[in-house]
């Protein structure tokens, strides 16, 4: 690994620039095969895991256990930049996904495997517990129903509770029923990270950063990754149409694990057959915090009814006390290729959501009181279902359905993401490795 690091270095530029210019190219596009650079360095690598979220890092640590030398690229400065430090930070039990979903399977197992490494290797953590609530008769039925599915999914310790039981323990709180979650709770996902990079790089494994995935081709039965400074992608003007990249690398196995811009990347290695890669888009969720208050008015989570694209806009809490309430559901579109690369989306809060983020919590929180809200940051969720169109399961994806030996893509690994992330990467070290 040692060569390999020297010859990634030397090839690239890791500048940790933030510099940005608007004019991105709309229509850029990677280099095929047949026009590559010959002067172009090439080095083979065992294991390359494009993308340090959490997911990423959790697989490039398994494989590293198992023995496999690894390889983690990401376009940002550092680790967990994207989806994975801008959500909930939730250890969700596995109560919504349809029985032997992926999402199911890996949440129940994951959420036990999460819980058990926080406690080994002292990362803040919580079980803190949440409530799903019905503040209308007809969500009911609907808690009913989530009750079966947790059962059925193996969550423990699920039970529906009168309203007046729910109020008792949670004074601020109006419902009519609620279901109660025990096993549920926080993580400090920063801490989680760091501790996740730090083992992994004990285990001969190397992170580069600033280094962005641009495409690829297939060769010989090979696949070829194409890699580019993220400072020259980021300084890449319109009309920069047959972008080179600085280098190739040819792995024994890639793992393409970079959320937002995973499909984006699959489209962009000649060799794979479009008609594999899944249509993806993007859902902006918002989050505002509990201001004016010392003491927060909840000590469990609280979650109305799912809605359309998310789980409603919930009460979470983090492990200072903190509030926050969302996110909210925003349908965005029209992503150029090279921000989501860069993961430059929008993630501004608008602060005349403010208003409709009051009527959605006044439904279970009455006695919020005006102006208590101050807007907090934003996610993006990258997604395999649109608007009004039934959720998605994840999708692992090998050789067997797209054809390139050697190549796995995890395509929408949002919630519940985090929380199974280590089950996720026990799975692939288990096929892999």
């Amino acid at each position: 690994m040692p060569s390999l690091r020297i010859a990634i270095a030397r090839a690239i530029d890791k500048s940790r620039s933030n510099a940005w210019i608007k004019s991105m190219a709309m229509n850029f596009t990677t280099a095929k095969s047949g026009s590559l650079d010959h002067q172009i360095p090439e080095e083979r690598v065992d294991c390359l895991v494009i993308g340090a979220g959490v997911v990423g890092i959790a697989v490039a640590r398994e494989l590293a256990l198992k023995g496999r030398e690894v390889l983690v690229v990401e376009s940002a400065p550092t680790f967990g930049t994207g989806t994975s430090s801008r959500n909930s930070e939730v250890v969700h039990a596995g109560i919504y996904y349809p029985r032997n979903s992926l999402k199911a399977r890996f949440c129940v197992r994951g959420r036990k495997l999460l819980y058990d490494y926080c406690s080994e290797h002292g990362v803040p953590h919580k079980q803190i517990g949440k409530f799903i609530v019905a503040t209308e008769n007809a969500d009911v039925q609907k808690l009913n129903a989530f009750l079966s599915r947790g059962i059925e999914n193996g969550v423990e310790g699920l039970r529906m509770i009168e309203g007046f039981e729910a109020m008792r323990m949670e004074p601020e709180l109006q419902c009519s029923k609620a279901l109660l979650s025990p096993v549920t709770g926080i993580v400090d996902t920063h801490s989680l990270m760091l501790s996740l990079v730090g083992e992994t790089e004990s285990y001969r494994t190397n992170f580069s950063y600033n280094t962005t995935v641009i495409g690829g081709h297939v060769e010989g039965n090979c696949i070829h990754i194409h890699v580019s400074d993220t400072k020259k992608l980021e300084n890449c003007m319109e009309g920069c149409d047959q972008l080179q990249p600085e280098i190739v690398l040819i792995p024994n196995l890639t793992i393409n694990s970079t959320g937002l811009s995973a499909t984006t990347i699959a489209r962009r290695i000649d060799g794979i057959c479009s008609g594999t890669i899944p249509s993806s888009y993007y859902a902006r969720g918002c989050y505002f915090t509990l201001s004016n208050t010392s003491i927060s008015p909840f000590n469990h989570l609280i979650y109305p009814v799912p809605e359309d694209g998310g789980i409603g806009v919930h009460v979470t809490l983090d492990l200072d006390g903190r509030v926050k309430f969302g996110p909210n559901v925003e349908w965005i579109g029209d992503i150029d290729d090279v921000s989501k690369f860069l993961n430059k989306f929008d993630y501004s809060v608008n602060v005349d959501l403010a208003q409709k983020f009051y009527s959605e919590i006044r439904r279970y929180y009455p006695n919020l009181k005006d102006g208590s809200l101050e807007p907090g940051y934003a996610g993006i969720r990258p997604k395999l279902c649109g608007p009004r169109q039934s959720p998605t399961d994840f999708v692992i994806q090998g050789e067997e359905i797209h054809g390139v030996q050697g190549l796995v893509n995890l395509f929408g690994i949002e919630s519940p993401g985090l929380t199974s992330s280590l089950a996720i990467a026990e799975h692939l070290a288990s096929r892999y490795a």
